[in-house]
């Protein structure tokens, strides 16, 4: 592992430093920078598309909100396991060792730092694709596939940039980008106000099983958004040690729920005020038909924008949780290589499938290996109270406090597989259905279901001699 004095945190120059740890210092900042970084990636239209789904999920105007305000409640989560970026001044994806193992982190990071991150490079890049597309079209240029294929290309050329550039270039410039986009989504929320139906009903208002399935599988949707962030401890891993843990989950969860809670309700209200023509046409068009010509260009910027931050920074964690897979790769080349594989998923999506379908379909999907991943992170910080040495974390041997059983923690391994197993038996999806969700007539508990099993196989047999021993809640320091 290179010596952290070697490495160099500037918004002007790219960042070199990886897994490597964060030497005590080059410890700085303040715990409300989280607050930016988080809302920026969150004042997104993909709001405006979930927010739209409550409505199309039959719910009414006021049941939406509930299971917005409710849905937007997991945010707490990231929040709790940004703690340990700073007690242990590495990376989550090397943090997760203390939990999986040193072998088995590797798969664990292979599913839920490359898999779901490709996931949201490409629904993000998918969102501002079509956007763009749109607005090109309007300007003349109406080729249905070359349009989104270029706008994904440049996109994804500056948000690999970003990631590149790294953390201090995050820092700086992302409380900048919050505030010219909400500057940018709350004029568009003024534009859709007046179209709002605010005595809107559905055709066949919901009651019983339908409502709660409807209700629940909402939350669902909502709710895999904040539980697939474990890699918050990232960015907070640059704080003092000394920083207080409250503060860190107060600006990381606050961050991303606040934005999410105001323009997924807006959404919400845009369904209300738009023909089902339309809306099957997309959400995003029947957006940018509602506002003046001057306000159109602005919101696919803001878009863009939007993208390049949320990916931004998806690229740049991803990029160390290859790393922390083994791969012997500087952080720079594998944040490229991070790109090259979302924008090849992004032009999969664009030429087959729309916005709205690939949201709905993928972000419920994602639950299964985020939800029960973000309990058991979340029941090892509460059971170490947050305190993780970060030098024993890269004592990869055998017989180091980390190597368990042969390199797998089968406390850890079997919660988040048992946890995706109970995740996928309560999940109801158009295309899958497990028969706990089918036995209840399509009411979805999947989130409750694997983070609730995922927690309990966790806190139980971490309680054994399958816990490690040394590298139990003694360890931490």
């Amino acid at each position: 592992m290179q010596h952290a004095a070697a490495f160099i945190d500037a918004p002007s120059r790219p960042e070199t430093r990886g897994i490597e740890l964060v030497a005590p210092s080059e410890r700085r900042g303040r715990p409300r920078d989280l607050f930016w970084v988080w809302a920026a990636p969150n004042v997104s239209v993909l709001n405006f598309t979930i927010g739209a789904t409550m409505i199309l999920l039959g719910l009414e105007l006021w049941q939406a909100i509930v299971v917005i305000v409710v849905g937007s409640l997991p945010w707490v989560f990231p929040g709790i396991v940004a703690i340990t970026g700073p007690a242990a001044g590495t990376s989550g994806s090397v943090i997760t060792r203390a939990i999986y193992g040193v072998v088995g982190n590797k798969v664990v990071i292979a599913f839920t730092g490359w898999i779901i991150s490709a996931v949201f490079l490409a629904l993000n890049w998918l969102a501002s694709s079509f956007m763009g597309a749109d607005l090109l079209a309007a300007w003349g240029f109406d080729d249905p596939v070359l349009g989104p294929v270029l706008v994904t290309l440049v996109v994804s050329a500056v948000t690999v940039l970003v990631a590149v550039y790294g953390h201090a270039l995050i820092i700086r410039s992302y409380s900048i980008i919050t505030i010219g986009l909400l500057l940018v989504f709350l004029a568009v929320t003024a534009c859709i106000l007046p179209h709002v139906d605010w005595a809107y009903r559905p055709a066949e208002p919901l009651s019983g099983v339908p409502l709660w399935s409807a209700m629940t599988i909402g939350f669902t949707i909502l709710a895999s958004t904040p539980l697939s962030y474990s890699n918050s401890p990232d960015i907070a891993r640059y704080l003092p040690r000394s920083t207080k843990p409250w503060r860190i989950v107060a600006a990381t969860a606050l961050g991303g729920a606040l934005p999410c809670i105001l323009f997924t309700v807006v959404g919400a209200l845009l369904a209300t005020g738009i023909s089902d023509a339309a809306m099957a046409a997309g959400i995003e068009s029947a957006l940018l038909a509602l506002l003046p010509s001057w306000l159109g260009p602005l919101l696919v910027l803001a878009v863009i924008v939007n993208t390049i931050a949320l990916n931004g920074m998806t690229t740049y964690t991803s990029s160390m949780a290859l790393q922390a897979v083994g791969v012997p790769i500087r952080r720079i080349p594998s944040a490229i290589v991070v790109g090259v594989i979302g924008t090849a998923l992004t032009l999969y999506l664009v030429m087959s499938t729309s916005l709205l379908d690939a949201v709905n379909l993928m972000l419920q999907f994602l639950v299964i290996v985020s939800a029960p991943a973000m309990a058991v992170f979340t029941t090892d910080v509460l059971r170490r109270r947050g305190r993780y040495d970060g030098a024993a974390l890269f004592d990869a041997g055998r017989g180091g406090p980390f190597w368990y059983t042969g390199g797998w923690s089968i406390p850890g391994m079997s919660a988040v597989l048992l946890g995706g197993l109970a995740t996928a038996l309560c999940l109801s999806t158009e295309v899958w259905t497990g028969p706990v969700s089918l036995e209840l007539g399509g009411i979805d508990l999947s989130v409750p279901a694997g983070m609730l099993v995922a927690a309990a196989v966790y806190a139980g047999l971490s309680r054994t001699r399958l816990g490690g021993g040394r590298a139990g809640t003694e360890l931490a320091r």
